[in-house]
């Protein structure tokens, strides 16, 4: 018996410092760790009423991007734009305006997925006619001067459209193909003269 006893208080201590071991390896592992800004989706800065602009290697404006409000998103870099509209300027093609209700700018801006009401105002010129493309989204590579969607899209220049699903788009070369259920109206330019005379 009292061998027993004798060993019951040792083991006893052992048990208590075994769960107590056990208690605190629970408690570390399932603490909240601090909270750190770059682990949530928060915006560090917001700017109303913001233009950025885009300065080639020659020291020509290449394009200006217009929001009512942009937010910046530290944890991936990106930033989200309120009524977005980006113009290219260049002395030899016509203006392009694209605009959307909201606008996701990517990491190193060369990247905009663009949403919601999205328009794409080409201005005219010569004997063109303005040129307007509507879509749902569209996706444009700012540097490139490239844009594409794969949702439905309707162009419309004077009297002619044409609308399909799927698109891409060159502003350099001034091309705009539909990939696919294309169908559309040309009014030719001999329609155009008759139209004209009294």
């Amino acid at each position: 018996m009292r061998q027993w006893s004798s060993a019951a208080l040792p083991i006893g201590i052992l048990l208590i410092l075994a769960a107590l071991t056990f208690w605190l390896r629970y408690v570390t592992e399932f603490t909240e760790k601090p909270a750190n800004g770059k682990l949530r989706h928060d915006p560090d800065y917001i700017v109303s009423g913001a233009t950025l602009r885009k300065i080639g290697h020659t020291g020509n404006l290449e394009y200006t991007l217009i929001a009512d409000e942009i937010r910046h998103y530290p944890d991936d870099d990106t930033t989200a734009m309120d009524r977005p509209k980006l113009v290219y300027l260049n002395p030899t093609r016509p203006p392009v305006t694209i605009s959307a209700v909201h606008g996701h700018l990517g990491p190193k801006g060369e990247r905009v997925d663009l949403s919601e009401q999205v328009e794409v105002r080409r201005a005219g010129s010569g004997k063109n006619a303005p040129l307007l493309v509507e879509t749902s989204e569209l996706t444009v590579l700012t540097n490139e001067e490239k844009a594409f969607t794969k949702s439905p899209v309707l162009i419309t220049q004077g009297s002619s459209w044409v609308q399909g699903i799927g698109m891409q788009v060159d502003n350099r070369l001034q091309t705009y193909l539909l990939e696919s259920s294309v169908t559309g109206q040309f009014e030719s330019r001999s329609a155009k003269k008759k139209k004209a005379q009294p």
